[in-house]
């Protein structure tokens, strides 16, 4: 049996999910890459940059296709990654609580063709937060590796009131963005 054509630059469970449902095999590991932020950088260009990084990272000779994505939430030009400890957490739900904020998933596929990159940017609305939800939800052990410190797809989504644009790109892998790059590196999608 030959190995899968495409290969996804992640451990995510989420991304490795999204591409299931879409019927692909694909082989799956994470890679080595900086995901600072360079002073001074939007964050659109961040997560384009850090997708780049993850998918030339995993690349290997051959007929192989990489896809790798990464996924930032943006309010007021702050960008919120991953929660270091309970008390960034705990900011970060506070300062999210009531308020609408941007979550970017920049998404890159390396081919033979070259490399190929996408952004998906959606707009997400939280209700207000109490302290007490916030600190139940910590202890859930949910927001501890995710970006922004809550899972839309999970006990995070009870905190939100609205979104417009793509509920897979906040998950971490924007269905469409990525369908469409796969296509264009001559993976059969669908």
């Amino acid at each position: 049996m030959s190995a899968p054509s495409l290969h996804l630059a992640s451990t995510s469970p989420r991304r490795k999910e999204i591409l299931e449902a879409l019927g692909l095999s694909f082989s799956a590991a994470g890679v080595d890459v900086d995901e600072q932020c360079i002073e001074g950088e939007p964050a659109e260009v961040m997560v384009l940059r850090l997708a780049e990084a993850k998918a030339r990272a995993a690349r290997v000779d051959g007929p192989r296709i990489v896809l790798a994505a990464d996924t930032a939430v943006v309010l007021d030009d702050d960008i919120f990654g991953k929660p270091q400890d309970k008390a960034a957490a705990l900011d970060m739900l506070a300062r999210l609580s009531g308020r609408t904020h941007s979550v970017l998933t920049g998404v890159a596929v390396h081919s033979a063709q070259g490399i190929r990159t996408a952004l998906s940017k959606t707009e997400v609305r939280f209700r207000e937060i109490g302290p007490d939800e916030a600190l139940a939800y910590w202890q859930s052990g949910e927001p501890c590796d995710k970006a922004g410190a809550y899972a839309i797809q999970g006990r995070g989504g009870v905190f939100v009131e609205a979104i417009s644009g793509s509920y897979s790109g906040v998950v971490g892998l924007p269905v469409f963005e990525t369908a469409q790059l796969l296509r264009e590196a001559g993976l059969r999608v669908l």
